[in-house]
């Protein structure tokens, strides 16, 4: 659950339904846009967050099915964020990958405690994140 996946594939989601969506929340403007344009490329619906609040925001008015979460935000950092939504018995059920150029074995194994369900460490393969986004979204639909 932990590990990335080696495979990469061009097609993951290429059928998939225009009514999945995700939630990134990224202060970077240029990482949040790449994050959205490759998973819109792949039929998913995303929306975007600047920040913490405007993303927990987002994130009880549209149920998404998953979210992109980075650590460093300027307000709330990625860590609260995923334990409020975790928390939250109306969020608790959607996945969260967050990701993060730390890869310190203290700062996953707080991602853990969290409640985050996959760590990514930046750079990441765009690739292997789809993979990442489609097997939390399956693991959602089993539970």
């Amino acid at each position: 659950m932990w590990d990335q996946p080696a495979a990469c594939l061009d097609s993951v989601g290429a059928d998939a339904p225009q009514t999945r969506a995700v939630l990134i929340i990224e202060d970077d403007p240029s990482q949040r846009e790449v994050l959205s344009l490759r998973l819109a490329s792949q039929g998913f619906r995303t929306f975007e967050a600047a920040t913490a609040r405007e993303g927990l925001d987002l994130a009880h008015q549209h149920r998404p099915h998953l979210v992109l979460l980075d650590v460093r935000l300027p307000d709330i950092d990625g860590f609260r964020v995923c334990q409020q939504l975790d928390e939250d018995p109306e969020t608790s059920h959607i996945p969260v990958i967050i990701l993060s150029g730390m890869e310190r074995p203290d700062i996953i194994r707080r991602a853990r405690r969290v409640g985050c369900h996959y760590f990514v460490r930046k750079p990441y393969d765009p690739n292997a994140l789809l993979i990442l986004v489609e097997n939390a979204m399956a693991e959602r639909s089993e539970t």
